[in-house]
Protein backbone atom coordinates (compact mmCIF):
# COMPACT_ATOMS: atom_id res chain seq x y z
CA UNK A 1 0.00 0.00 0.00
CA UNK A 2 2.51 2.57 -1.06
CA UNK A 3 0.35 4.99 -3.00
CA UNK A 4 -1.79 7.03 -0.67
CA UNK A 5 -5.34 7.19 -1.87
CA UNK A 6 -8.59 7.90 -0.09
CA UNK A 7 -10.10 4.93 1.70
CA UNK A 8 -13.83 5.54 1.58
CA UNK A 9 -15.74 4.21 4.58
CA UNK A 10 -18.72 4.95 6.78
CA UNK A 11 -18.33 6.38 10.27
CA UNK A 12 -19.32 2.97 11.64
CA UNK A 13 -16.48 1.22 9.77
CA UNK A 14 -14.03 3.94 10.88
CA UNK A 15 -15.09 3.46 14.52
CA UNK A 16 -14.79 -0.32 14.18
CA UNK A 17 -11.24 0.01 12.86
CA UNK A 18 -10.33 2.40 15.70
CA UNK A 19 -11.67 -0.14 18.21
CA UNK A 20 -9.73 -2.99 16.56
CA UNK A 21 -6.55 -0.90 16.61
CA UNK A 22 -6.96 -0.06 20.31
CA UNK A 23 -7.55 -3.74 21.13
CA UNK A 24 -4.49 -4.83 19.15
CA UNK A 25 -2.22 -2.24 20.76
CA UNK A 26 -3.49 -2.47 24.34
CA UNK A 27 -4.37 -6.16 24.67
CA UNK A 28 -3.24 -8.45 21.87
CA UNK A 29 0.32 -7.25 21.22
CA UNK A 30 1.26 -7.09 24.93
CA UNK A 31 -0.14 -10.61 25.42
CA UNK A 32 1.94 -11.94 22.49
CA UNK A 33 5.03 -10.09 23.76
CA UNK A 34 4.61 -11.87 27.10
CA UNK A 35 4.31 -15.23 25.29
CA UNK A 36 7.55 -14.47 23.44
CA UNK A 37 9.29 -13.50 26.66
CA UNK A 38 8.01 -16.62 28.48
CA UNK A 39 9.12 -18.84 25.60
CA UNK A 40 12.52 -17.13 25.47
CA UNK A 41 13.07 -18.00 29.14
CA UNK A 42 12.53 -21.71 28.38
CA UNK A 43 16.00 -21.89 26.87
CA UNK A 44 17.05 -23.18 23.44
CA UNK A 45 15.14 -21.00 20.92
CA UNK A 46 16.12 -23.06 17.89
CA UNK A 47 13.80 -25.88 18.93
CA UNK A 48 11.19 -23.84 20.77
CA UNK A 49 7.95 -24.09 18.75
CA UNK A 50 6.05 -21.74 21.08
CA UNK A 51 8.66 -19.03 20.59
CA UNK A 52 8.51 -19.30 16.79
CA UNK A 53 4.69 -19.42 16.76
CA UNK A 54 4.46 -16.35 18.98
CA UNK A 55 6.98 -14.45 16.83
CA UNK A 56 5.01 -15.33 13.71
CA UNK A 57 1.74 -14.19 15.30
CA UNK A 58 3.41 -10.96 16.47
CA UNK A 59 4.56 -10.21 12.92
CA UNK A 60 1.08 -10.87 11.52
CA UNK A 61 -0.64 -8.72 14.17
CA UNK A 62 1.88 -5.89 13.73
CA UNK A 63 1.18 -6.00 10.00
CA UNK A 64 -2.53 -5.63 10.75
CA UNK A 65 -1.79 -2.64 13.02
CA UNK A 66 0.13 -0.99 10.16
CA UNK A 67 -2.72 -1.69 7.74
CA UNK A 68 -5.35 -0.21 10.06
CA UNK A 69 -3.20 2.87 10.71
CA UNK A 70 -2.89 3.37 6.94
CA UNK A 71 -6.65 2.99 6.44
CA UNK A 72 -7.49 5.41 9.26
CA UNK A 73 -4.95 8.01 8.15
CA UNK A 74 -6.32 7.94 4.59
CA UNK A 75 -9.98 7.55 5.53
CA UNK A 76 -12.62 9.65 3.87
CA UNK A 77 -15.89 9.33 5.74
CA UNK A 78 -18.98 8.83 3.61
CA UNK A 79 -22.62 8.61 4.54
CA UNK A 80 -25.65 7.38 2.69
CA UNK A 81 -27.03 10.92 2.98
CA UNK A 82 -24.04 12.03 0.88
CA UNK A 83 -25.23 9.74 -1.87
CA UNK A 84 -28.68 11.29 -2.09
CA UNK A 85 -29.13 13.14 -5.33
CA UNK A 86 -29.53 12.51 -9.00
CA UNK A 87 -25.95 11.42 -9.74
CA UNK A 88 -24.54 8.16 -8.39
CA UNK A 89 -21.66 8.69 -5.97
CA UNK A 90 -20.04 6.66 -3.21
CA UNK A 91 -22.76 6.27 -0.61
CA UNK A 92 -25.60 6.11 -3.14
CA UNK A 93 -28.21 3.39 -2.95
CA UNK A 94 -29.39 2.45 -6.41
CA UNK A 95 -32.01 0.19 -7.94
CA UNK A 96 -31.07 -1.30 -11.29
CA UNK A 97 -32.65 -3.73 -13.70
CA UNK A 98 -30.91 -6.27 -15.90
CA UNK A 99 -31.99 -9.38 -17.76
CA UNK A 100 -31.75 -11.11 -14.36
CA UNK A 101 -34.30 -8.79 -12.75
CA UNK A 102 -34.16 -5.86 -10.33
CA UNK A 103 -31.42 -5.45 -7.75
CA UNK A 104 -30.57 -2.84 -5.16
CA UNK A 105 -26.96 -1.89 -4.51
CA UNK A 106 -25.17 0.48 -2.18
CA UNK A 107 -21.91 1.92 -3.53
CA UNK A 108 -19.35 1.72 -0.72
CA UNK A 109 -15.59 1.89 -0.26
CA UNK A 110 -13.52 -1.24 -0.80
CA UNK A 111 -13.23 -1.86 2.96
CA UNK A 112 -16.98 -2.34 3.34
CA UNK A 113 -17.85 -4.24 0.17
CA UNK A 114 -20.11 -7.24 0.74
CA UNK A 115 -21.51 -8.19 -2.67
CA UNK A 116 -23.81 -10.86 -1.22
CA UNK A 117 -25.49 -8.12 0.83
CA UNK A 118 -25.72 -5.67 -2.08
CA UNK A 119 -22.77 -3.53 -0.96
CA UNK A 120 -20.49 -3.10 -3.95
CA UNK A 121 -17.12 -1.39 -3.98
CA UNK A 122 -16.58 1.82 -5.88
CA UNK A 123 -13.45 0.12 -7.23
CA UNK A 124 -15.22 -2.98 -8.58
CA UNK A 125 -16.12 -3.16 -12.28
CA UNK A 126 -19.82 -2.85 -11.45
CA UNK A 127 -19.45 -0.09 -8.85
CA UNK A 128 -17.11 2.03 -10.95
CA UNK A 129 -19.40 1.68 -13.98
CA UNK A 130 -22.31 3.17 -12.01
CA UNK A 131 -20.39 6.15 -10.60
CA UNK A 132 -21.39 9.44 -12.21
CA UNK A 133 -24.46 7.96 -13.91
CA UNK A 134 -28.07 9.10 -13.41
CA UNK A 135 -31.53 7.62 -13.18
CA UNK A 136 -32.71 6.32 -16.55
CA UNK A 137 -29.23 5.71 -17.98
CA UNK A 138 -28.14 2.34 -19.28
CA UNK A 139 -24.76 0.96 -18.29
CA UNK A 140 -22.85 -1.88 -19.93
CA UNK A 141 -20.36 -3.64 -17.68
CA UNK A 142 -17.78 -6.31 -18.52
CA UNK A 143 -18.14 -8.94 -15.80
CA UNK A 144 -16.55 -12.38 -15.51
CA UNK A 145 -19.83 -13.83 -16.80
CA UNK A 146 -19.73 -11.53 -19.86
CA UNK A 147 -21.11 -8.12 -20.73
CA UNK A 148 -24.19 -7.19 -18.70
CA UNK A 149 -26.46 -4.24 -19.34
CA UNK A 150 -28.17 -2.46 -16.47
CA UNK A 151 -30.82 0.25 -16.49
CA UNK A 152 -30.72 2.59 -13.51
CA UNK A 153 -34.26 2.79 -12.15
CA UNK A 154 -33.66 4.77 -9.00
CA UNK A 155 -30.93 6.70 -7.18
CA UNK A 156 -31.61 7.06 -3.45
Amino acid sequence: MSDEQSQFMTKEKFSGLEKELRELKLEVLPRIAKRIDDARQMGDLSENAEYHAAREEMAWRQSRVNEIQYLLSNAEIISTAQGQGSTITIGSTIVVESKNGKKEYVIVGAQEAEPTKGKISNESPLGSAFLGKKKGEKVKVQLPSGVQEYKILEVK
